[in-house]
């Protein structure tokens, strides 16, 4: 497999990322309770910075679990509807429920740490055809106002969904199993939207305003993706919202 970063040695690189290149949705279930995440969290901004594989655009996304917050420490990050999106993925994919896990096209599950696997399944993706999907994003003040546009589809019907994240947030965990540690995530989703449907007779072509975190004043993304009834991912994009304008 020909790699372009260092993703297993730890070394940086420039990332690069070419037109050509298939979009790879990667979706992380995580939590900040979970003493077994933290390297998960590393490898996936490994992935994001790095683009360690050839013909790939790894779109990254950190989705916070709940159900560890009753073990001493509250994850600000966390969503129950991350929790039951995982226990949906779960359901689709035969698998359990567990963190860290990492979910490839909605197609493959595997443990979010294990680099060589997640390697290997983000180059079976990206050899699968993707339907195009443009996204366009600007920041009107507390709103992301997003652009869509994909076209209609070969067959069936899909759901359009919009993810906004938090390029990187931290904490400093003072309870649980991380407790004394500096937890450093990326892409963080803080809001998750089914904004419409594609289909074979229907394309899709709209503007939506979605809620920023308010909290965030720093930098967020846009991801969007097309995914079938049964999960597995058609088509993704992302774009970066620009920092919010200091008053």
């Amino acid at each position: 497999m020909k790699l372009r970063g260092a993703l297993a040695l730890g070394l940086l690189a420039v990332p690069t990322v070419f037109a050509a290149d298939v979009p790879v949705l990667a979706e992380l279930f995580t939590s900040e309770g979970c003493s077994s995440c933290p390297p998960a969290d590393a490898l996936l901004m490994k992935l994001d910075q790095l683009q360690p594989v050839a013909g790939a655009h790894v779109i990254v996304l950190s989705e916070h679990v709940d159900y560890w917050n009753s073990l001493g420490w509250r994850d600000p990050f966390s969503s129950a509807q991350f929790s039951r999106r995982q226990a949906d993925y779960a359901r689709l994919l035969g698998s359990e429920v567990y963190t860290p896990q990492l979910v490839i096209d909605g197609r493959v599950q595997l443990n979010g740490s294990d680099g060589r696997d997640i390697q290997a399944a983000i180059t079976r993706a990206a050899a699968k055809s993707k339907a195009p999907v443009e996204v366009t994003a600007s920041r009107e003040g507390g709103e992301a106002v997003v652009h869509l546009s994909v076209a209609a589809l070969a067959s069936g019907k899909s759901d359009v969904w919009v993810a906004i994240a938090d390029e990187s947030d931290e904490s400093s965990v003072n309870k649980g199993e991380n407790s004394g540690r500096k937890l450093v995530h990326v892409a963080v989703v803080r809001s998750l939207s089914r904004v419409g449907s594609v289909s074979k007779s229907a394309s899709f072509d709209q503007t939506v305003r979605l809620p920023l975190n308010p909290a965030n004043h720093g930098g967020s993304r846009v991801v969007a993706w097309v995914a079938s009834p049964s999960n597995p991912v058609l088509g993704a994009a992302s774009t970066p919202l620009a920092v919010a304008a200091t008053p």
